[in-house]
């Protein structure tokens, strides 16, 4: 089973779309096995977007990010990663096919509504960083054998 790393930012939640953003993922097939509400420390912030530091939009990224509570989650599932970024639709969300998130609900590339991992190596950092094994729940989906062969 692979992991991915999935962030509401703060634009969603503000605008009232984690019960829509969440649900996608779950009709997807994907499962939720965590979950956390809160606010990002500015320390998370800076460790989560590193990859990015010194670039033109660094500083507003993490001034964004910290602005309000965010939705961190980690889904599970074959092809997880892939399965979510297809659902989330590309970064710029004026160029994001409609049916994804982004192509739905976003407007601006700088409100995007949500993050995901964009490869498997950032995935297990990523939920490492927000994440401890002992977070993760463990558990059978009923449906499991109705969702994969």
């Amino acid at each position: 089973m692979e992991r991915t790393f999935i962030m509401i930012k703060p634009d969603g939640v503000q605008r009232g779309l984690i019960g829509d953003i969440i649900s996608r993922f779950e009709r997807r097939g994907l499962k939720l096995i965590a979950m956390r509400f809160m606010n990002v420390s500015r320390e998370l912030a800076e460790a989560h977007y590193a990859v990015h530091k010194g670039r033109p939009f660094y500083n507003g990224l993490i001034d964004y990010i910290t602005s309000g509570p965010v939705v961190a989650m980690v889904w599970e599932g074959p092809n997880a990663i892939a399965i979510a970024r297809n659902t989330m639709g590309v970064t710029h969300p004026l160029q994001a096919a409609a049916g994804t998130i982004r192509g739905d609900f976003g407007v601006e590339i700088g409100r995007n509504l949500v993050h995901g991992s964009d490869g498997p190596e950032t995935a297990a950092f990523e939920i490492g960083l927000w994440f401890g094994e002992d977070d993760m729940v463990d558990w059978e989906r009923s449906t499991e054998r109705w969702i994969r062969e």
